[in-house]
Parts: C-alpha cells; structure tokens; sequence
C-alpha cells in the first residue's frame, strides 16, 4: 500500500470511529435520560423490562462506544493488538446480529403472542386511571392514552382487554381514550342533536359502539410495515459501516505488520527519516 494510500486509510478510519463514538455517547445519553424521565415505558412490559426502549438504548450505545474506542485508539497508535480486538468485536457483533435476526424471524409468531400477553398483564396490573404522572415523566396510563388516541384503537388486541382490570373490578369499561368520538375536558361524550341532548361517560358507557374496535398491535404493526423501508435502508447502512471496519481493520493490522517487519518502509510523515525514526511505530 502507498504512502498516500496508508494516510487516508487511517485517518477515514480514525474519523469513523470518532463519529460511532460520539452517536454511541448520545445513545447512552438518551438511554439515561429514559430511564430517568420515562419509567412509566418499562412496566408496559413488566415482566421483561429489558426489552423497554431505555434499556435497549444503552446497550446500543454501551457495545458502540467500546468497539468505537478500539478501533480508533488501534488506528490512532497502531497498535495490532487493539486493531485485532477490534476485529474480533465486529465479528462477534454481526454474527449475534445475524442469530437475533433470525430466531426473531423463525420465531416471530410467539415473540408477538407473548408481547401481547406481557402488555395485557401491564394493563390489568399496573393501569392506574387516576395517576397521570407529569409531563416529564408520563405513567403508564398516561403513555396508554397518547398511543390510542394516536393509532386510533383501543387495547392490545381489542377492547376487551380493558374488562375487569384492577383500576375497575368486574366492569366492563375502557379509558376514554378509547373513544371515536370527540369528548370535552371533562371527558363527556355528547350523543343527540336539537333540544334533546344526552351527555354520558363514553369509557363507562359499556357501549363498545362507542369504541375503537381495532387493537393497538395490530395498528403498530401496520405502522411498522409501512416503515419496512427505513428499516431496511438502516440495516443496509449499518452492514456497509461494519463491512467497512472489518476490511479497514486488517488493512490497518496487516501494513503495520510490514511496516515493523521493513525498515526501509516509508513513513507516511515526510518529514521523518526512515533510517533515523526508533519507536515511533511502538504501541
């Protein structure tokens, strides 16, 4: 490899891993900040809390910002040692992201089903009407209401998980925002026209015409289908990053190898002598 060849090699790689680093920092930083503000998104799923956002968050940014630091610490100082842990950290992260994706893919059907079942236990347990948590830091409640106001539905699989829950014992009720109408700030849902007008509590109605009858999986999943191609343009970008290390790396590995084993190698500085440089090429 040239002279010029060599230079830009690593300082692309260094730059790389310097920009993985710092999305890494703000990964964990955003990690940190859900579970500070937002713990109302984990008892949604209370058994498996390490599938909530602010826990996957972390250990994207955690993984990122290790295999970051390695790889551009190994190019910064050429060191074969850190440049051969950093291809061994890329290995074993896209093997682990290929096996997830494929037993998510072969098992998809039950990864859905106890997803459900895991939501429809945080609503019958952890729901609770009157605790509406603050701005910062939403309850569960609050989180419920925003999605099915948002994807128009109502429960995980239809309105029906709603019934006999521990906020409302042996009723069949449903949060208002449940509801397809429009209700006022007291939640009341005005039926009728003319003179004769009927005001009543749409969510205590146990009128399911009243409702959304749609559940919110299946909203997700269609709103999921739809960003397929985010996804997979994601996915692509984040193979193309990883390939690029990989390659990068053991080009990295294999000139410094040379470069140690001839002494008549030129330095990619044109300032300093071959035949006068010592240690400059030592870890």
């Amino acid at each position: 490899m040239g002279n010029a060849g060599y230079t830009c090699i690593r300082r692309t790689f260094c730059w790389l891993n310097i920009i993985l680093w710092l999305c890494s920092c703000a990964f964990l930083g955003a990690g940190l900040w859900l579970r500070l503000s937002y713990e109302g998104y984990a008892t949604l799923l209370p058994q498996h809390a390490g599938l909530s956002a602010d826990t996957i968050f972390m250990c994207i940014g955690g993984i990122g910002f290790v295999v970051s630091f390695f790889g551009c610490c190994g190019a910064w100082v050429q060191s074969r040692c850190l440049l051969v842990l950093y291809f061994m950290l890329i290995v074993m992260l896209f093997m682990s992201e290929f096996l997830v994706g494929s037993i998510a893919f072969l098992f998809r059907g039950g990864l859905g089903r106890t997803l459900a079942n895991e939501l429809r236990f945080g609503i019958e347990r952890h729901y609770n009407a009157s605790d509406r948590g603050s701005l910062v830091a939403p309850s569960v409640a609050a989180i419920w209401d925003s999605v099915q106001q948002s994807f128009e539905c109502c429960g995980v699989s239809s309105y029906e998980d709603w019934y006999d829950i521990q906020s409302w014992s042996g009723k069949r009720w449903v949060p208002d925002s449940c509801c397809r109408q429009l209700y006022d700030q007291r939640q009341l849902l005005t039926e009728g026209s003319g003179d004769g007008v009927l005001r009543v509590d749409c969510g205590r109605s146990e009128n399911p015409s009243l409702w959304w009858d749609k559940g919110c999986a299946h909203s997700l999943q269609s709103w999921f289908n739809g960003q397929l191609n985010v996804v997979g343009a994601i996915g692509l970008g984040i193979a193309f990053v990883q390939l690029f290390g990989l390659i990068t790396s053991m080009l990295l590995f294999c000139t410094v190898k040379h470069k140690r084993a001839s002494d008549t190698y030129k330095s990619y500085s044109p300032s300093i002598d071959p035949q006068t440089r010592t240690s400059s090429w030592e870890d």
